[in-house]
């Protein structure tokens, strides 16, 4: 009997293989790329949400209020740095106000902490930034520390069963033996899918442009900037990283190649005047960068996580979109209890901590490889 088998290096399947070690599960990760976080989980905003407005009682929703108790240990254990700044949002007039005031309602409904200004802005402590690859890089190191094992260039190319178990086909023809399989494999999680028999709903890539900037001297922007929501994302959004630059996005286009990393030509346009109002001091900043994530988005469908129809042992994790980084925790915790409960047998880890494999493109500032590795531009 084989390993359980999570497909998808990103934060989603690093969660999920964490989560499973962690319990005492043998488990493997396969990744298809050479390195870890280089899909959707490496080119986010970074931004950690709380849910104040996520739509009470979705999956969704419960997952990423279960995540945020589930961070409060992270930094410690994990050893991830989180900049706890708080958002905020300010309306510009009685319409927005109306709109923050029913937001601040739907935060009290979630659990959120979330306080209205005399000015009708909206202030949400909670939100946070981190480094999206240092998380995904924390989340398979300790993986492996709990004696999961990770595998990089293993690019998944057949799904069958034989013998009561699950027999996956790797680059090159290998054959792994599998007590179980978990399809985590994000913007291709529907073609994973289909090579174990199911049909999910078509995962097509959502675009989100990010422009990165050198704040001007003097200047320091101290916490999360946010728009009103609306039914294509959370809008453009203005937020510190780590390392004290600006970055303002993300842009939704509805795209279907899901190889095209690329910035596109009226992406500033698109971004910057929105931004400029949220925090005028960018009219004087440099912009240094700019990349371009994918997001893997479900075809009329949102956080499918289930069981295979076709092949026992199979769960699907899919169209996981943006708050994938926000709920990864609780997606870890709630599909290792699946996994337990599918009635096949699992393989104890041998409690061996194993060196997760070296990634050369994992080092320096998250935006710059993601720039780098996924055709965006670094401007300076």
């Amino acid at each position: 009997m084989g390993a359980v088998v999570v497909v998808g290096g990103g934060v989603v399947g690093s969660a999920v293989t964490s989560a499973l070690a962690r319990g005492g599960t043998a488990t493997l990760l396969l990744e298809a790329e050479d390195g870890l976080a280089l899909g959707a989980s490496g080119t986010n905003s970074g931004i950690l949400h709380t849910g104040f407005d996520s739509t009470p009682g979705e999956l969704e929703t419960r997952l990423i209020l279960r995540a945020a108790r589930l961070r409060a240990a992270m930094p410690e254990e994990l050893g991830v740095e989180v900049l706890r700044c708080g958002a905020t949002l300010t309306p510009r007039d009685a319409g927005e106000r109306e709109a923050a005031a029913a937001l601040a309602a739907n935060a009290r409904r979630n659990g959120v902490e979330a306080a209205l200004g005399a000015d009708g802005s909206l202030r949400v402590p909670g939100e946070s930034v981190t480094d999206p690859v240092a998380f995904v890089h924390a989340l398979a190191a300790d993986a492996c520390r709990h004696g999961a094992r990770v595998r990089t260039g293993a690019r998944v190319e057949a799904i069958t069963s034989r013998d009561g178990g699950i027999v996956v086909v790797v680059s090159g023809g290998e054959e792994v033996r599998a007590a179980a399989l978990i399809n985590c494999a994000g913007l291709f999680a529907d073609e994973v899918a289909a090579l174990a028999g199911d049909a999910l709903p078509a995962i097509y890539p959502r675009k989100g442009e990010f422009l990165v900037f050198e704040p001007p001297a003097g200047e320091r922007l101290e916490g999360i900037l946010l728009p009103l929501p609306s039914p294509a994302g959370k809008g453009v959004l203005v937020f510190p990283t780590l390392d004290g630059h600006v970055v303002a996005g993300p842009t939704a286009r509805e795209r279907e190649d899901k190889r095209d990393w690329s910035v596109e030509g009226d992406a500033e346009e698109l971004i910057f005047d929105r931004a400029r109002w949220m925090w005028p001091p960018l009219e004087r900043a440099r912009r240094i960068g700019a990349y371009a994530g994918l997001r893997p988005a479900g075809r009329g469908a949102n956080y499918v996580i289930e069981r295979s129809r076709t092949m026992p042992g199979v769960v699907h994790v899919a169209a996981i979109r943006s708050t994938g980084l926000s709920a990864s925790l609780a997606i870890g915790e709630h599909v290792a209890a699946m996994v337990r409960g599918l009635g096949v047998a699992l393989p104890r880890t041998d409690g061996v901590a194993r060196d997760l494999p070296s990634d050369d493109g994992a080092g320096g500032r998250w935006w710059e490889r993601a720039a780098r590795l996924r055709g965006g531009s670094e401007d300076a």
